[in-house]
């Protein structure tokens, strides 16, 4: 019986690369923007992975859309000019291990990797160029073309680009948001350790890892689960 096809598909910010000393400092150019008291670094961080127009009404209620769309755009221009100083593999550099594993999944002929982030398409861009992964991720959904985590559409997408199916693809990420839309999809979630939500906050998680080199083990248990 031939294996079927899996999907792998990861988080980027906090799961990937740590960015965030870059998105806290955009955050609070966003916040001089409209001249308001930036949040605490907990309460910033605890909502990265949403899309950036469900942060802002949910970190400032209160603000009229337009406000909103104020901070947005100073946000996006900030970090862009932020990255494009110091480089991006020194404003967000890989976790240990990525790209070891990356390298080791893709060189699997039943494998293919794809990304679900609630960066824009001109980011992830930047990032993957910044780092040499082109031609890593065959399927890359992003901010630009979807609901906000945790709507399933991402997961949903990516499958249907690939042709996967749910009992064949798994979702890695370090939030709730990421875990939430892969329950949502009918998708497996692996949560990793090192990210911006602690280990109370991925409870929907299928599996726990605290580092990028147990993500092996872990799919090919889940695949045999499945097989």
């Amino acid at each position: 019986m031939s294996t079927p096809l899996r999907l792998v598909i990861v988080d980027v910010d906090g799961t990937l690369v740590d960015s965030q000393s870059d998105i806290v400092a955009a955050m609070t150019v966003a916040y001089d923007a409209v001249g308001a008291d930036v949040p605490p670094r907990a309460e910033i961080l605890g909502v990265v992975g949403l899309s950036l127009d469900v942060i802002f009404p949910l970190l400032m209620p209160d603000m009229s859309p337009q406000g909103h769309e104020k901070m947005c755009e100073a946000y996006k221009n900030a970090y862009m000019e932020m990255r494009a100083r110091a480089g991006v593999q020194h404003s967000s550099p890989l976790y240990p291990g990525a790209l070891e594993v990356l390298n080791r999944l893709q060189m699997m002929p039943d494998v293919l990797l794809g990304v679900a982030t609630g960066k824009s398409k001109r980011g992830l861009d930047k990032l993957i160029e910044g780092h040499g992964l082109e031609g890593v991720f065959v399927t890359q959904q992003v901010a630009d073309f979807h609901p906000s985590k945790p709507h399933p559409s991402m997961i949903l997408q990516a499958m249907a680009d690939v042709g996967a199916e749910a009992r064949d693809t798994v979702m890695i990420g370090d939030t709730s948001f990421d875990m939430e839309m892969a329950a949502a999809a009918g998708v497996r979630g692996v949560g990793v350790n090192w990210g911006y939500h602690g280990r109370d906050r991925l409870s929907a998680a299928s599996a726990l890892i605290d580092d990028f080199a147990g993500l092996p083990a872990v799919l090919d248990e889940m695949w045999k689960v499945s097989a």
